[in-house]
């Protein structure tokens, strides 16, 4: 059944729809449109996926799903994508013509509808979606309390050094006595404090805004983390390992040729080393006769137990099959990983949290324990 209408529409124009989504800022540049949360694009899919089991082709599907939406920005953006198709655009290029999906999603409805399999690519990407949001809300709910005590218990040292802790020592003055040992230590602490609580306010918000806005701040703080830090490493590698061979056993057990398989699964690992490395090793395997196996351990950063597994997939012609034991394999790898790192981050914040509440306790009132006896040698 055909993914496209019979109407007149050509197919180097946008559609109407996609040029009413055209937006400008106020220097006349294109503003582009916010990319949908994950829970709406986990009900596009799942409702999209469902349709076309249901041998109901991608245009209607896409407008019987538009129809009645509370969301008026998903709807629009479907009904251009549906226009978009009607024009005689491929699905996938429909898709990132509306810029609200990222190069992952795009390259996976891409190898769904090379092989024939859109409602199979939609159910992949559900299925991938829900296991993201899941893991979200479990690292969401092991951090975010406990960072909002971290947020509190900072400002009340910073508070408790500024304000409590001069007090104490103007009180110390006024008899008299001299601060030595561990109260004169806390008064020079709480000088520092005092000193430089602006500076590091303002550079812990510039430095959260960086973090967020861009992208090339974020990428080399991952590439440190995933080189310090063995678990996040075997995590994101384990995701996206799992990403493209999911991709390539889509396409190739659908009677897509092995080397534009993998060229095209690399498209679902853009912005990561494997991207060029996938498409490298596509070239040497069609081009220069290297086995798929001996393309993806010289020309590739992935695991051996992948280059093993193509080996035998290869001597044995069940290549299918290991790429489908690869994929679930690294699936259930992805969650374990993901459970491990939720609790691994909920115990490092309990840590910083009993840290940083323990010198609020010793910041604050350790001077005031301590001030007591002098008051009192200095009134003898």
């Amino acid at each position: 059944m055909s993914d496209s209408s019979s109407n007149n529409k050509p197919a180097n124009k946008l559609s109407s729809a996609t040029a009413k989504k055209v937006k400008k800022d106020v220097f006349g540049k294109p503003i582009k449109p916010a990319p949908f949360s994950k829970k709406d694009l986990i009900g596009i899919f799942r409702g999209l996926g469902s349709m076309l089991r249901a041998q109901i082709n991608t245009s209607d599907a896409l407008k019987y799903y538009a129809q009645g939406l509370a969301d008026k920005n998903i709807s629009d953006t479907l009904d251009a994508i549906r226009e978009d198709i009607a024009a005689g655009i491929n699905v996938h290029e429909a898709f990132r013509r509306s810029e609200r999906f990222d190069d992952t999603i795009v390259g996976l409805i891409q190898a769904g509808s090379d092989a024939g399999q859109l409602h199979e690519a939609f159910r992949s990407l559900a299925l991938r979606l829900t296991s993201e949001l899941k893991f979200k809300k479990a690292l969401k709910k092991a951090t975010v309390q406990p960072g909002i005590i971290i947020g509190v218990l900072i400002g009340a040292f910073i508070v408790s050094q500024v304000k409590i802790v001069p007090q104490v020592e103007e009180m110390l003055a006024g008899v008299g006595a001299k601060p030595d040992g561990m109260t004169a230590i806390s008064f020079a602490i709480s000088h520092f404090v005092q000193s430089i609580w602006h500076v590091f306010i303002i550079s812990l918000i510039a430095l959260g805004i960086t973090i967020a806005k861009v992208e090339k701040v974020q990428g080399v703080i991952m590439g440190v983390a995933m080189s310090k830090w063995r678990l996040l490493r075997l995590l994101v590698m384990s995701l996206r390992q799992m990403t493209f061979l999911s991709t390539i056993k889509l396409l190739h057990s659908n009677g897509i040729n092995l080397a534009k398989s993998i060229r095209v699964s690399a498209n679902s690992v853009k912005g990561t080393p494997f991207y060029a490395e996938l498409r490298e090793a596509a070239d040497r395997y069609e081009n220069a006769g290297v086995p798929l196996s001996t393309a993806f351990a010289k020309y590739t950063s992935v695991d051996s137990q992948i280059t093993h597994m193509l080996s035998i997939g290869e001597k044995s012609a069940s290549l299918d099959s290991q790429l489908e034991m690869l994929t679930l394999m690294y699936e259930e790898d992805a969650e374990n990983y993901m459970a491990v790192f939720a609790a691994t981050v909920s115990f490092v914040v309990l840590i910083i949290a009993v840290t940083i509440i323990a010198g609020v306790f010793v910041g604050t009132f350790l001077p005031i324990f301590l001030m007591g006896p002098k008051m009192m040698e200095s009134g003898v």
